[in-house]
């Protein structure tokens, strides 16, 4: 096959990552190209964060005012699904044409396919043979194949955005947060939700004091919890499905009218033959140094959640973009360093973190303080009749500085990026608390949360 093109850095995946590489790549002088299996533009902006959140904002209107209710709110509000969908497509319909128009104008070639290497400097994609002297994958996360008896009735959290009626009960395999954020907006919009979980715990990552809480709560909005359960099939029946699982040895199932495969995702690496490539990858990602560099192959970096590098976080996807394209412009001119970053999942209400976990403080620190507690008697919990708002912060008992903290409130989204900025600044609880925040917030709540007792 004749070899048609050579490209000083070709670039797989067009999400944050990819384009971060491309653009700053091609602005250096580099003849750049990006593929792409599917819609450029990925995951976040097109099914993932941007769009998921757009749907969840109006769960999170209609359980602010199911709180208010015979408080002053006579009537609920109707959500009009439909109009919802329109309105989330508004948003996402135009970021493919004009992503391609930002590389177009900025010369970076495109291809509309996944590319498979023949070799370790060569790929064929289009039927093209094409070489280029530096790779960049970027292909981001595909979710976890369950492997089971009827897995092709299963749908994913794609199909959860673009659901186009919402359906009167649904089960989710997993209970991370995809499958969490999405079963507390459907039970909040009035479906039966069962979450089926394998191990004995929701959303492990995150503090489980918190997710203890939160898990009490999404029980009485509607929820059903069922953990240390191997499901085993799903069954098509006339209207429902039917999930068999194996509990404590025994043979149950629950019936819906949708299953959601929320049991995880994995690094999206299969399709590109990587052993021709030299590329050595686990169940992590492609390994690589802190250069974003393969460890087997220099040629090639690997940037956002298909690296071992990586956390599933949409703004450290921009930052490694931006290391692996400053390490191919100038050999290991820039190294990966994960800044404290938080991160979000949304439920009614949310739960925050950023910094250490308890358990990964205990390890690290000789002596550390905790502040924990229920505050949902504080004011901005009432106000909103809101049974559900507590915290833990983490304070390194030596130098007094805060090194981690955890929220379960209403605006635990935006408060948490404080506590973000109070840790890279290497604050102490009393710096922090000197700080003057406008008041009656859940900003000005962070101050009272690090109170000592009496």
């Amino acid at each position: 096959m004749k070899e048609n093109k050579h490209y000083d850095v070709f670039v797989i995946g067009s999400g944050i990552a990819g384009q971060t590489a491309a653009k700053l790549c091609v602005k250096e002088g580099k003849t750049v190209a990006i593929a792409d299996n599917r819609a450029f533009g990925g995951t976040c902006a097109l099914r993932g964060c941007d769009p998921k959140k757009i749907l969840l904002q109006f769960s999170e209107l209609l359980h602010a005012s199911q709180l208010l209710k015979d408080k002053g709110v006579s009537k609920l509000p109707k959500i009009k699904w439909k109009t919802v969908q329109k309105f989330k497509s508004s948003f996402t319909d135009s970021i493919p044409p004009s992503t391609e128009e930002d590389l177009v104008e900025l010369g970076i070639d495109m291809y509309h396919q996944s590319p498979v290497f023949q070799s370790e400097n060569e790929i064929l994609i289009e039927g093209k043979l094409i070489s280029a002297d530096k790779f960049v994958i970027a292909t981001g996360m595909i979710p976890l194949d369950l492997k089971i008896k009827g897995q092709d009735y299963l749908k994913v959290s794609d199909d959860i955005l673009n659901l186009k009626h919402l359906p009167k009960s649904a089960t989710f395999i997993g209970s991370g947060y995809v499958g969490m954020e999405f079963a507390s907006m459907l039970a909040t919009m009035g479906c039966k939700v069962t979450v089926i979980e394998k191990g004995p715990a929701s959303l492990t990552p995150f503090d489980p004091f918190l997710v203890g809480i939160l898990v009490d709560y999404l029980q009485t909005i509607g929820i059903t919890f069922i953990y240390n359960a191997e499901v085993d099939s799903v069954e098509k029946l006339k209207k429902n499905f039917k999930v068999k699982y194996l509990l404590d040895g025994k043979k149950k199932s629950v019936k819906s009218r949708k299953v959601f495969n929320t049991a995880g995702r994995v690094p999206s690496v299969e399709m590109l033959d990587l052993e021709k490539v030299n590329v050595k990858f686990d169940e992590r990602g492609i390994i690589v140094n802190d250069y974003l560099q393969s460890i087997s192959n220099p040629n090639v970096f690997a940037c956002g959640d298909v690296s071992s590098k990586a956390l599933p976080l949409t703004p450290v996807s921009g930052l490694q973009g931006y290391v692996a394209s400053n390490n191919i412009i100038k050999d290991q001119s820039k190294t990966f360093e994960i800044p404290p970053m938080p991160s979000t999942v949304f439920t009614n209400p949310k739960l925050s973190s950023v910094g250490y976990t308890e358990e990964e403080a205990l390890k690290r620190f000789k002596n550390i303080k905790i502040y924990k507690g229920d505050a949902s008697s504080w004011y901005n919990a009432k106000k909103e009749n809101n049974p559900v708002y507590a915290y833990k912060v983490l304070v390194n008992e030596r130098t007094n500085e805060i090194i981690g903290a955890h929220l379960l409130s209403t605006e635990a989204h935006e408060t948490i990026n404080l506590f973000s900025m109070a840790i890279s600044q290497n604050m102490t609880v009393s710096e922090f608390k000197k700080q003057m925040f406008t008041y009656p917030t859940y900003t000005n709540d962070l101050k009272s949360m690090m109170k000592d007792e009496d």
